[in-house]
């Protein structure tokens, strides 16, 4: 956490922030997006999600500022808006991915 105190309104922002994070879906898309801008239907195919589902994540995605978008003629194509997500992502996955490790080591050897 930040060194100072943090008003309420920014403890606000950063609680819808990891709100819109919370989403196994969500978090999906944007694994997706890392290598670069795909529309909806993209999303569909490799998600396997349903076009309403997609589409209702990336506008809460968006409303967040963690993807941002642009016409493609008839398209909408979305790319992450800020690459940090995906820093603070590698850190949460990287402390899950030692933890579970560590539970398998466990249960082994039970």
């Amino acid at each position: 956490m930040a060194t100072k105190r943090m008003s309420p309104e920014l403890l606000e922002m950063v609680a819808e922030r990891f709100k819109a994070l919370s989403d196994r879906a969500r978090l999906s898309l944007l694994q997706e997006l890392r290598g670069g801008s795909r529309t909806v239907n993209e999303l569909v195919d490799v998600t396997g999600m349903g076009q309403a589902n997609v589409s209702r994540h990336l506008s809460q995605l968006f409303a967040n500022g963690l993807v941002a978008r642009e016409r493609d003629g008839v398209f909408v194509r979305y790319q992450l808006a800020d690459q940090d997500v995906l820093k603070l992502c590698e850190l949460v996955c990287g402390r899950l991915e030692s933890e579970l490790t560590e539970r398998r080591k466990v249960l082994g050897r039970r």
